[in-house]
């Protein structure tokens, strides 16, 4: 081997060497960093809550105003959708043939009087003569049952009197209770009859209003024992959202639970008054009952956005004292705003990874780099 060939030999081991050593530093170089993570530890606090249900704002009275008699009508005495009160009048209709029926009783019932005036005498006269034996007994039977039936004569035409008066009186109709009142189904001189179906408008009482909702039948339960506890003091147990998100600002009280479930949807009626001074509610207006949900004692809360699912079950990554991460299964109860109550699984004090957990997985390092307190 020629002495150039040798050194070529030797370069080329050395540089083989040096590659070598090399690879070993790059391998030390190339191990994964501590995975940055935002963390929060388990602690424990009042898990108050709201539940929603759909509700729908309805009165607690409501009256269909429907004529008792046949007519038209000649009188509105109301604006359409103003508050009226209860003996307000409202409509009249046209009373001329009511009224003459009624004069025309008025002078029956007098004829019957008379004529009773004079059978009456005339019993009394016969009856004398009979005490003298100046009559015949068949005379005196004849005035007394003529008597009888003049009697029965006033008797008639004072019921005949009642029920013309009755028509007369319903010619002209009143508010039934305070409310508000709905726009006229009818006009000046449209012709009415009772039966006809529409009604001529729709009185409903405005203050309180319900909001009611259909409860399920596993509620029932909790809704009577809020029923029981109810006259305690007005509080936020019941607060009513409006259709635009913002809260209605009087609390609610509930006031009636429905007699029976409903067999073909397994739920249940419940009415909940809220006072309406100001007439900020409407009758069929949407919104959202939210009924305050109160667990006892202290509850392990964790941010929600520390849970990730997986195949419908739920768990945590918890960070150990070795800064490794280690994945738990949690059971969950309520969520309340931004946190979510623990069941089981986790331990009060445990540090929980709230951010950077689709970073890591079982066993990874990590590196906390915010932890909330």
């Amino acid at each position: 081997m020629t002495t150039v060939n040798y050194r070529l030999l030797l370069l080329g081991g050395l540089v083989t060497l040096a590659g070598c050593g090399g690879s070993k530093d790059d391998k030390k170089q190339q191990a994964p960093p501590p995975t940055a993570v935002s963390a929060v530890r388990a602690e424990k606090g009042s898990a108050t809550y709201y539940d929603e249900f759909p509700a729908t704002i309805t009165a607690f009275r409501e009256v269909e105003i429907q004529p008792q008699v046949s007519g038209n009508i000649t009188g509105i005495f109301f604006e359409d959708g103003q508050h009226v009160t209860r003996g307000q009048k409202l409509y009249t209709i046209d009373p001329q043939q009511y009224r003459a029926s009624y004069d025309q009783a008025v002078a029956n019932l007098n004829v019957q009087k008379a004529n009773l005036n004079r059978a009456q005498k005339d019993a009394d006269r016969y009856t004398t003569l009979e005490k003298q034996d100046a009559i015949a007994r068949q005379v005196v039977d004849n005035a007394n049952a003529t008597l009888e039936a003049t009697r029965m004569q006033v008797a008639a035409a004072q019921a005949n009197i009642q029920q013309v008066a009755t028509n007369l009186k319903y010619t002209t109709i009143y508010a039934p209770l305070d409310g508000t009142i709905g726009i006229s189904q009818v006009r000046l001189g449209a012709a009415v009859a009772p039966g006809g179906g529409v009604p001529l408008n729709t009185i409903s009482a405005d203050n309180p209003l319900s909001a009611d909702v259909q409860i399920d039948e596993s509620q029932i339960p909790r809704f009577t024992a809020l029923q029981s506890s109810a006259g305690k003091g007005n509080d936020s147990t019941f607060l009513l959202m409006l259709p635009n998100g913002a809260q209605y600002p009087y609390p609610g009280s509930i006031r009636i639970v429905d007699r029976a479930v409903d067999p073909q949807t397994g739920t249940l009626r419940v009415r909940v008054a809220f006072p309406n001074p100001k007439n900020q509610l409407k009758v069929g207006q949407n919104g959202n009952l939210r009924v305050r949900n109160q667990t006892p004692g202290a509850q392990l809360l964790i941010p929600y956005k520390a849970i990730t699912e997986q195949m419908s079950e739920y768990f945590v990554y918890v960070v150990g004292d070795s800064s490794k991460v280690t994945q738990k299964k949690v059971t969950l109860g309520a969520r309340i705003n931004d946190k979510v109550v623990v069941k089981n699984g986790l331990s009060e004090g445990e540090l929980v990874v709230t951010e950077g957990t689709q970073k890591v997985k079982e066993g990874a390092k990590v590196k906390v780099t915010n932890q909330a307190k």
